[in-house]
């Protein structure tokens, strides 16, 4: 399940054989039965749930040393495991054994005029590496995801959740253990070796694909020096659009919730439009609201007429993935200029309108280029879970394979598979 690589090993050497062993696993995975790939992820729920204390406990050491260290106010949120998260854990896992499982599923089987039947099968990807920080609930969700779908993992947490990723990892090998799969399905490097991670992501003959959570520091290098395909986003720089006919208090409840349910979130929003028509309806109530719970606005001449406190905006807030509570502001002439804005400063993730009205909702929905394009809602639902996949491996802002939060079936492919009696090609 882990490797504890000692400062004497070969690292290299050490994540060569690390992707060997996933590599067989993988196939062992491939051909696993729903039951027991079931079975492995409700053990690993109520291992999670029973040992809830330690979790805790081991999360308080990675937390103390993170705030000795000077970690900032986001990244001590990311990392911290609280009792809501340890439940959204082993309820994550739960409901993805609920889920019906994408392995072996064949789609579009058509009859040729040859006789043969011609259709799509979906199998797993093989050997997915994931590289995340802070979060340690992605130990959990990461690896109940590639269970699920048959796939083998390779996970290499940061160092500063060290000792939650080992609590959760011996979760994990429990589930695998009790359900009679491949303990090197689910693989924890433990070195906090950074060169660890270049192995990883050049390790062409072991891994498929590589899954990158993190800040944008550690996709960019990523981006720059892995050899195998990515699935990632840079960055999530969220907007809320406020039409001239939206409903106000709609409206300023989905803006206060999209930016202050959570700061430290890649949906959260980061960019708040209102249209000029509403936005004396809108923004002093909104002002008021976020003063109060000491989100620093940033706005536009229009926007700091309304809300004074403002401070004045530059180009780069627009540009700008806070994760902390400060908050753009921009009105707008129109709808179009609302898009326009998107288009030009958005990071194509999630974003959102509030409006009555069916043509707007319809136009924004289509004319969006994001991952994800909301109507009347917070941007926060931007998650796997939310969304009924059990949990997320990451978030893809790309356009091929998966796009938007990617559960089970990002996780796997397709083949084409013909069914004949005989035939040959004439």
């Amino acid at each position: 399940m882990s490797a504890v690589l000692k400062p004497q090993d070969d690292l290299a050497a050490a994540m060569q054989a690390m992707g060997r062993r996933a590599r067989a696993a993988s196939r062992a995975m491939a051909r696993a039965s729903t039951a027991a790939k079931d079975a492995a992820l409700a053990a690993i729920a109520a291992a999670i749930r029973r040992e809830r204390a330690r979790l805790a406990a081991e999360n308080a050491r990675d937390l103390e040393a993170g705030r000795a260290k000077g970690l900032d106010a986001a990244m001590l949120d990311r990392l911290a495991l609280t009792d809501k998260a340890i439940d959204t854990m082993a309820r994550g896992l739960e409901q993805m054994v609920a889920l019906p499982d994408p392995v072996g599923e064949i789609t579009d089987l058509k009859f040729r005029p040859t006789g043969i039947q011609v259709g799509r099968m979906r199998v797993p990807l093989g050997v997915i590496g994931i590289i995340y920080e802070s979060r340690p609930n992605v130990t959990a969700d990461a690896a109940g995801l590639c269970i699920k779908s048959g796939n083998a993992a390779i996970l290499r947490g940061g160092s500063e959740a060290i000792h939650s990723n080992r609590a959760v990892a011996a979760c994990v090998r429990e589930g695998l253990a009790a359900a009679g799969l491949p303990a090197d399905a689910v693989q924890v490097v433990e070195t906090t070796d950074r060169a660890a991670v270049g192995h990883l992501i050049t390790m062409t003959e072991f891994v498929d694909i590589i899954v990158p959570r993190g800040g944008k520091g550690l996709i960019e290098r990523l981006m720059r020096e892995s050899r195998i395909p990515m699935i990632k986003h840079l960055d999530g720089i969220c907007h809320v659009y406020i039409d001239a006919h939206a409903d106000v208090d709609m409206a300023i409840a989905v803006a206060d919730n999209a930016k202050t349910q959570r700061y430290g979130t890649c949906n959260t929003m980061e960019t708040l439009l209102v249209h000029a028509a509403i936005a004396p309806a809108v923004l002093p109530r909104l002002g008021a609201i976020y003063a109060a719970k000491g989100v620093e606005l940033r706005g536009d001449a229009a926007a700091r007429a309304l809300v004074p406190a403002m401070r004045e905006a530059t180009e780069a807030d627009w540009a700008t993935e806070y994760l902390a509570p400060i908050l753009a502001v921009r009105v707008v002439d129109s709808l179009d200029a609302a898009l326009d804005h998107i288009e030009r400063w958005g990071s194509k993730h999630t974003d959102a309108i509030v409006t009555s009205h069916h043509g707007n909702a319809m136009r924004f929905l289509r004319e969006v280029d994001s991952a994800s394009v909301m109507v009347n809602a917070s941007t926060r639902f931007a998650d796997g879970f939310e969304y009924g996949l059990g949990a997320e491996i990451g978030i893809s802002n790309d356009k091929l394979h998966a796009r938007g939060p990617v559960g089970l079936e990002g996780l796997t492919s397709v083949k084409w598979v013909v069914l004949g009696d005989g035939q040959g090609r004439s």
